[in-house]
């Protein structure tokens, strides 16, 4: 019996999915039949990553363009500095030894024109602050000024801080391992920079025209490196409250606090340009092991003052009131 209500049941849904109907959606056979300027349009966005109506901010001093084609010119306008621009129409001018591709921007009715592409990136970035913030931490000269300003700043403050035997992480570190983490975070989130730029650069230059924080609207890649910089975020909020909490002192917090970024600069600086030849890889490896090995010996507080009731490495006179714990 029970057999043979097994047997029915498998029938029965046999049949339900041979007899199922198909929904075949709204039928719509010209869905793409793109005309030849549509398609010339994804085209170029694929390869340009911008395309008609794209909007830009002006980066240059002053943004020169010309009232038509270059064989038809008359006149010219300028676009000042922080002014918006939109994209208006994108031309070929195959007879231009210089760039073939012309692109039409307008400000308003008035002030609008045209420019070479190579001209016009050149003094834009596209209207996005996360596009602008890229920009701003893309600027060799900026990356090396920071480069110079780090080590220095950091390589100082470091000699400071161990001669007045201060906290400071890696070296005199808090019971926490927040900074440390930061500080890995810092040195991969370099790392993982600088390799896109290696190895990505086209999907990174498609990214830069259209930024997103959402780590999994994104390739592979890309979104590990943007959930790595929402990493930072909260690991240096964590590290923040950590060192709040474990210090009595507020000048003693700011200064481990100051000695944390500096160390946090440094490792941004040397990563990001390190990797670009390479040398990056194995130097994280050995900085995590330095990093851990560092954390494992000198950070965990075996005792407690009966005092005051701050963490002690060891036993002996607290750092934080005086009182001797023996």
């Amino acid at each position: 019996m029970y057999m043979r209500l097994i047997k029915n049941i498998v029938l029965l849904l046999v049949v339900c999915l041979l007899t199922a109907c198909y929904n075949h959606g709204q039928q719509t056979p010209d869905a793409w039949d793109l005309t030849q300027h549509q398609l010339d349009s994804i085209s170029f966005s694929t390869t340009h990553h911008y395309t008609q109506n794209y909007n830009f901010v002006v980066t240059a001093d002053q943004l020169q363009i010309s009232d038509a084609l270059p064989d038809y010119a008359f006149d010219t306008m300028y676009v000042e500095r922080g002014e918006r621009i939109v994209v208006a129409a994108i031309q070929t001018v195959p007879t231009d030894s210089i760039d073939s591709v012309w692109v039409k921007v307008a400000h308003d009715e008035i002030v609008q024109g045209w420019i070479r592409e190579s001209e016009l990136l050149q003094g834009v970035s596209p209207d996005d602050p996360i596009s602008q913030f890229i920009d701003i931490f893309s600027d060799v000269h900026l990356l090396v000024f920071l480069a110079f300003c780090a080590v220095v700043g950091g390589a100082y403050a470091m000699r400071r801080l161990l001669r007045r035997q201060a906290y400071i992480v890696h070296f005199n570190d808090i019971d926490s391992p927040y900074p440390m983490a930061l500080c890995l975070l810092i040195a991969a989130s370099a790392t993982l920079y600088a390799t896109i730029q290696l190895f990505g650069a086209e999907s990174w230059r498609h990214y830069y025209f259209h930024p997103s924080l959402n780590p999994f609207a994104l390739p592979l890649h890309l979104g590990l490196f943007v959930a790595s910089v929402w990493a930072v975020v909260i690991t240096s909020l964590a590290a923040l409250q950590d060192t709040l909490r474990l210090m009595s002192s507020r000048y003693d917090a700011v200064l481990y606090l100051g000695g944390l970024v500096a160390v946090c600069a440094v490792d941004y600086v040397v990563f990001s340009i390190f990797t670009l030849y390479y040398i990056g890889y194995p130097l994280l490896i050995a900085y995590i092991f330095f990093a851990l090995g560092r954390y494992r010996r000198h950070t965990h507080s075996r005792y407690q003052c009966g005092h005051c009731g701050a963490l002690l490495q060891d036993k002996g006179r607290c750092p934080h009131c005086g009182a001797v714990n023996v």
